[in-house]
């Protein structure tokens, strides 16, 4: 029998540090992309609003909808990305993100567009897992801490831009058609990608590869439960008609949750490969990562969306200039994470512990900045709190992606890469629902929908990002447990 390569890409083309840096920047470029379409998006809903009168639920379930059927396909594709190709995997979901892009932007009707975005949120779950599992397989050691610091780096700059670049492209294509540029642009930048993926990503499937083995109970049991309990947080929008009786979902959340955890025993104690291992989760590392990251990434993109939409509806800004009060948080969480992807093999959590403290100082600034400044004063004010939130936040993802995957064996990378990222997608919807249920109860609460005054808005955001306070305090609380534990694990085996 023929040797076993050392490494899966010995087979394809030289491993190279040029091929390498080549092949890890078209993969952090397109989750950029990826993640793009998380936070652009929001900019453009009033303008779609007004192009199709769609209702608030319609408009949440455009932003919603990609980030349910993301989270939904993430786990399969990382499953099928681990036992085949990645490269092929990666180049099916491009493509298939560049005509979901395009039939976006000919949207004739709201309802089109909602379709559309799914089958988006289907292809960047297709994708993103391929993402992980290549800087998994093409870094070990210090070199992924500073791999996954870029990469950090690289998703912070997609997520704070993402409001920015929105408005600019609202403001160039004009208020009737200008949300339509946001998915054009996707267009080119997905073709390009697909060009440089095919000239420079390795091939991963190894000869000899057994046959695929998917699990479909489990991809059925799964669906059904990540499908509950994101369903009644992405129909939450803070309105006196939300219908109550979507949170009895949660019960067969329970029951298909328990349910996949039977099974999931049950088919890996048969000898065969279950679609989540869980005993990823006996890695603490791992389990405490993942958390972390889940509740941080409920907290953040709430952040960003509860403000832009102070700054547009209370404040009357328009969608540029209220996307660009987040450049500051851009540029120094870029910053941060490539500086916490260089320190993290030194520091370790505590790293990701000062992040998440100065992370919560700047998000108090932002709800001061809110309730105290003048109006003329308060989008500066507000810049400078995004600074502070910035600086601490590019501390925290990037290392605690290095952390939380140090652990896990390469041939899992993929996998355990993407229920990490279904974890960051559910805390996304649970978090907006949450943040934008509070900021819209309190505008009808205070009597107010279109006419509110300033200071109905002023209560609605701070109600609103208490949330995101509660939230990044609970990812404090998981950071500092994670940390003591590590502390008593060395002192067991001193």
């Amino acid at each position: 029998m023929a040797q076993e390569p050392k490494h899966p890409f010995t087979r394809s083309i030289p491993l190279t540090d040029r091929n390498r840096r080549r092949a890890f920047w078209v993969a952090v470029s397109v989750a950029a992309l990826t993640i793009l379409d998380l936070s652009k998006v929001n900019v453009g809903l009033p303008s779609i609003e007004d192009a199709f009168g769609a209702s608030s639920t319609e408009l949440q379930l455009i932003v919603s909808g990609y980030v349910l059927t993301f989270g939904l396909t993430l786990v399969p594709a990382g499953r099928i990305g681990d036992q085949r190709s990645r490269k092929t995997l990666f180049i099916v979901g491009l493509a298939l993100f560049t005509l979901a892009s395009v039939a976006c932007a000919l949207a004739p009707t709201g309802l089109f567009l909602l379709v559309a975005r799914l089958v988006q949120g289907v292809a960047a779950g297709i994708q993103m897992p391929q993402v992980i599992g290549l800087v998994q397989e093409l870094f070990q050691g210090a070199e992924r801490g500073r791999a996954f610091g870029i990469f950090g780096a690289t998703i912070g700059l997609a997520t704070a831009f993402g409001p920015t670049l929105g408005g600019l492209l609202i403001a160039l294509g004009g208020p009737t058609d200008g949300w339509r540029w946001i998915f054009w642009i996707n267009v080119p930048l997905a073709l390009a990608a697909i060009a440089a993926a095919i000239w420079v990503l390795p091939q991963t499937k190894l000869k000899g590869t057994q046959p695929l083995e998917l699990d479909p109970v489990g991809v059925l049991l799964f669906g059904i439960t990540v499908l509950s309990l994101m369903w009644p947080f992405l129909f939450t929008t803070g309105s006196p008609t939300d219908d109550p009786a979507r949170w009895w979902l949660l019960v067969v959340t329970v029951l298909a949750g328990t349910a996949f955890v039977a099974w999931e025993r049950r088919y890996a104690s048969r000898g065969r490969h279950p679609l989540v291992p869980l005993d990823l989760f006996s890695v603490s590392s791992y389990r405490n990562g993942t958390l972390l990251a889940a509740v941080y990434f409920a907290a953040v993109p709430a952040m960003f969306l509860l403000t832009t939409l102070y700054l547009q509806h209370g404040l009357g800004l328009a969608p540029v200039f209220a996307g660009m009060v987040s450049i500051g948080f851009a540029l120094l969480s870029a910053v941060g994470s490539w500086r916490g992807g260089l320190l993290v093999g030194r520091y370790g959590r505590r790293l990701v512990v000062i992040g998440i403290v100065v992370m919560l100082l700047g998000v108090g600034l932002l709800m001061l900045a809110a309730l105290l400044t003048p109006p003329d004063l308060t989008p500066w004010a507000m810049a400078g709190a995004m600074l502070v939130a910035g600086a601490g936040g590019g501390l925290v993802v990037a290392p605690n992606q290095t952390l939380a995957l140090a652990d896990i064996p390469v041939k899992q990378g993929g996998l355990a890469g993407s229920v990490g990222q279904l974890g960051q997608r559910i805390g996304t919807a649970v978090g907006t629902a949450v943040g934008l249920s509070l900021f819209y109860s309190t505008i009808f609460r205070e009597g107010g929908g279109e006419d509110a005054d300033l200071a109905t808005y002023r209560d609605a955001y701070g109600f609103g990002m208490i949330s995101v306070s509660l939230l990044i305090a609970l990812a404090l609380a998981i950071s500092l447990a994670d940390l003591g534990a590590r502390r008593r694990q060395r002192r067991e085996f001193a």
